[in-house]
């Protein structure tokens, strides 16, 4: 995954890869293009299972000007147990990044497609985002809020707010702590309450792939309990490995 820091890995808050050291290509009109491909035992996001908790197959492509400027595409298999009607997630995104007394800040939109899938499931949708991070040195901190003007399956406008911690550990290891709270305009055409998800976990680079082992957890209940959720916002252990080219 690259998807961008803000837009990505916080902001989203999908449990997908985080990008590796970029090998990326430097054009000479000043933009680093890059491309990434990996895999994840489950695709989660926000703490929602979005392959049925089966394995995902994720790949993107990145383009990102020296100007702060960026763009790309990321794309997933999903399983929404919907009678096959969406089995591709493709989201494409854009934005503009920079860093002010060393406070790093990331403004973007992101706009995410699922071919096949009926129009009448009206499960297009786009956000914007905006995200201020701080490199601590002994760890560094991120604060950011996605907005939607009409959510997944059409349920209205939705804000999803998210902190998240990276502490860096001998051997080259980085612990990582998020927590994410979604409100939803119209919880009924959206199947689940507001509710708050958070992860906690780990990140290694061996020979040029990044490999990821998160703990991913909701307040929302399994079918039968309060708050209850179709499948996928209980607890679970989620293994990940990426490359980027």
């Amino acid at each position: 995954m690259n998807k961008r820091k803000a837009l990505g890995a916080l902001a989203l808050s999908t449990l997908m890869l985080a990008p590796l050291s970029a090998k990326a290509t430097t054009t000479d009109w000043g933009a680093e293009i890059s491309a990434n491909v990996g895999f994840v035992t489950e695709y989660s996001f926000r703490g929602i299972a979005q392959s049925d908790e089966n394995i995902a197959v994720q790949g993107g492509f990145d383009i990102e000007h020296d100007s702060g400027l960026y763009v790309g595409v990321w794309g997933s298999n999903v399983d929404f147990n919907d009678g096959d009607e969406a089995n591709v997630e493709v989201d494409v995104y854009g934005g503009y990044s920079g860093s002010v007394s060393g406070v790093d800040y990331d403004i973007g939109a992101i706009y995410y497609a699922y071919p096949g899938a009926d129009s009448s499931l009206d499960y297009d949708f786009y956000e914007v985002a905006f995200s201020l991070g701080y490199d601590f040195e002994v760890f560094s901190a991120s604060a950011a809020v996605n907005y939607s003007p009409n959510y997944f399956a059409d349920s209205d406008g939705a804000q999803y707010y998210a902190l998240g911690i990276d502490v860096p550990l001998p051997a080259d290891f980085t612990l990582s702590g998020h927590a994410g709270y979604q409100n939803i305009d119209d919880n009924a055409a959206f199947g689940v309450p507001d509710y708050t998800d958070w992860s906690v976990g780990l990140s290694y680079t061996l020979e040029g792939f990044d490999l990821s082992l998160q703990y991913v957890d909701t307040d929302l209940g399994e079918p039968g309990r309060p708050g209850e959720c179709a499948d996928g916002c209980n607890s679970r252990i989620i293994f990940g490995i990426s490359r980027s080219f």
